[in-house]
């Protein structure tokens, strides 16, 4: 498959009881279905209510496991079929091929679990799944139907993986062969905004030097995804290509969980990916 990639939208669906951030068209268009969740639709209690994905965060773990196979079911693959990552908040990206046989599937599940922030997928019915409660999250699809999970928190961002990730596609990692980030759809899911993302003055003079004076919004805030921009056009991305959720998850703590607005003890949402065809 390499045809045109109809330009990125993000609109709140309903997917049997699991509300979640995805574009249609995509689908329709590609076979890659996209989904960013919310908290709706799982079994977690308290201060992981409902839909808590992580398995990290002290949540009874036979909840997570249910959630996760829920939120897999409702949009249409299976926890067997889903790679989950250890994030350590670095830039080791794991790859699924196109030809990636059931062994080097499990391969690449062991990977992950031992450490990586960011999962490139060339395989079809085989799923990525990356948990967040403030950090960024990054989904790229390219028009050959791979694309990629990326996890991005400041950190991340300054390591520019989710630059890394798209060179990864464009490169054929994936078992794609060569394509063009120009062509290339990035979303960007619910994460902590700039007017709430308060950091050292260290960390914001770092992202200047980086980045440019456009990300620094004060002289102790530091705004991620004009960053991510910036570094996703310095590899060929096209802004038109480029869409944000538009939502700060420590404005919106009924909807997404925010480690910051929860002070530190919550659950985390997801960003979802597979190709289905």
């Amino acid at each position: 498959m390499q045809g045109k990639l109809p330009l990125p939208s993000l609109s709140s669906c309903d997917f049997n009881g699991i509300v979640a951030l995805s574009d249609d068209p995509l689908f329709d268009s590609a076979g890659v279905r996209i989904a960013f969740t919310s908290r709706q639709g799982g079994v977690s209690e308290g201060e992981f209510g409902a839909l808590n994905l992580g398995n990290h965060v002290g949540d009874d773990p036979d909840a997570v496991k249910e959630n996760r196979a829920r939120v897999l079911h409702a949009l249409g693959s299976s926890a067997d079929d889903c790679i989950f990552a250890n994030q350590l908040h670095g830039d080791r990206i794991v790859v699924v091929a196109k030809d990636a046989d059931r062994a080097a599937v499990e391969l690449a599940r062991v990977e992950a679990k031992d450490e990586a922030d960011g999962i490139v997928v060339g395989a079809r019915g085989v799923s990525a799944l990356l948990c967040f409660a403030d950090c960024v999250p990054v989904i790229v699809v390219s028009p050959t139907g791979a694309f990629a999970v990326v996890h991005a928190g400041w950190r991340g961002v300054m390591a520019r993986i989710a630059p890394k990730a798209v060179r990864m596609l464009a490169s054929g990692d994936a078992g794609e062969g060569l394509s063009d980030p120009a062509s290339f759809n990035v979303y960007i899911g619910p994460h902590i905004h700039a007017e709430c993302f308060e950091t050292s003055s260290d960390i914001r003079d770092s992202f200047t030097r980086e980045f440019g004076d456009v990300v620094a919004t004060g002289e102790r805030h530091v705004d991620l995804l004009r960053a991510l921009k910036v570094s996703l056009q310095e590899v060929s991305v096209l802004p038109e290509r480029i869409v944000d959720s538009g939502i700060c998850t420590k404005c919106d703590p009924e909807h997404y969980f925010s480690y910051r607005a929860s002070g530190s003890v919550c659950g985390r949402h997801a960003a979802i990916a597979f190709r289905a065809r």
